[in-house]
């Protein structure tokens, strides 16, 4: 197959999903054409079958915000035609499925027929709920695709709830792929030089906003640390980084966090880790937890949106109610506290994430746009 597919090409989930969908497929023999702003982070575009078409937004003195949506259309209709596309898949309905949409109709009064799949994932529905000018737009363009899935049940059926939706919604997980985790002598390396003294290794991935609750990350490590010997690696960066950062010296924990940035091979850091706190205050999947839960390393996390799907209570790691920091750190010290217990739930949590991994996904996927292409 010879597929489009759009997407963010930033470090959150969606443009990691998408990327990997992406190279998992063409590793296959299928044609893939990635077409967004920019190179995706973890995109080589150098491997075969894989193709980059950037969207250039010019600047025009007429507009004050650029009209990326008209901009993605005119280059989706480029490349169906140019390329002989087989199928769009767009990841997020808006601007995306809106694009396509567009792009689709241009195409069809020129003879050419191009059908799009849409997957939410999480951030395009839960944004009506901060504002609700959206929800003609969003409902529209979940309408008219020719498929669409969404990450979890959960996020279905948050769909289902706020929208309008007339058609069906297939549940098509987030993935990781387990052939990129190894535990070889570089882990034993990095866990040495982020715990020379055998201290447990905590760990936390994201983009530093107010909905990830960070700020519990710091809470929880410092009742653990104060128990038994840790140190925490805070992974990524954002907007709530410079209030981490105080919060460390109030505890007087600052000599036992390190913030390493972003990072682009987190599987090494997670791998060489203990434990991965996640207390967000909604995730529509949880694919960090998920990522965490492959490289063998257990979850303390929230019982929020799709979480509860991903990990499993008393075998990956535990669920808490989302604030509830004592009891995150409770359960982290019953994880952590001997090492007997630890290895059942680094076997738990690889287990549990061998059910996500993209062998059996992919075939999801295939599936799905062969129904839309025969």
């Amino acid at each position: 197959m010879n597929i489009g597919i759009v997407c963010y090409p930033t470090f959150g989930g969606s443009g990691v999903v998408a990327t990997e969908l992406g190279k998992a497929l063409a590793s296959k023999g299928h044609k893939i054409h990635f077409i967004t702003y920019q190179q995706p982070v973890r995109l080589d575009i150098f491997s075969e079958n894989i193709f980059y078409h950037e969207v250039k937004v010019s600047d025009y003195p007429l507009f004050d915000y650029q009209p990326y949506e008209l901009v993605l259309t005119s280059k989706l209709v480029d490349v169906v035609k140019f390329e002989k596309l087989d199928l769009l898949h767009v990841h997020y309905a808006i601007p995306h499925a809106s694009a396509a949409y567009m792009a689709q109709h241009i195409l069809k009064s020129q003879g050419i027929k191009i059908p799009f799949v849409t997957t939410l994932h999480g951030t395009d529905i839960t944004l009506v709920g901060k504002d609700s000018s959206f929800e003609p737009v969003i409902t529209f363009a979940i309408n008219e695709s020719d498929a669409v899935t969404a990450v979890s049940e959960s996020l279905k059926q948050d769909t289902l709830k706020h929208f309008n939706v007339k058609r069906n919604i297939d549940v098509i997980p987030n993935f990781v792929c387990l052939d990129h985790y190894n535990y070889n002598g570089s882990v034993t390396s990095i866990k040495n030089s982020f715990a020379p003294n055998n201290e447990r290794l905590l760990v936390h991935i994201s983009n530093f906003r107010k909905v990830k609750r960070t700020e519990d990350v710091i809470k929880v490590f410092d009742i653990v640390r104060k128990q038994i010997p840790a140190k925490l690696l805070m992974v990524g960066d954002g907007p709530e980084r410079h209030r981490l950062e105080e919060l460390c010296r109030e505890l007087d924990t600052c000599h036992l966090v390190k913030y390493l940035g972003k990072v682009k091979d987190t599987e090494r850091i997670l791998s060489a880790s203990d434990l991965f706190i996640l207390p967000s205050e909604s995730e529509s999947f949880g694919l960090a937890a998920l990522e965490a839960m492959a490289a063998k390393t257990p979850v303390i996390s929230t019982n929020t949106g799709g979480i509860p799907e991903v990990n499993k209570n008393g075998i990956s790691g535990f669920l808490s109610n989302v604030g509830d920091v004592k009891s995150m750190a409770e359960n982290a010290l019953k994880i952590l506290s001997d090492d007997a217990t630890l290895e059942k739930f680094k076997d738990g949590a690889y287990q549990q994430a061998k059910k996500f991994d993209i062998h059996t996904v992919l075939p999801q996927y295939e599936k799905l746009y062969k129904s839309l292409i025969d």
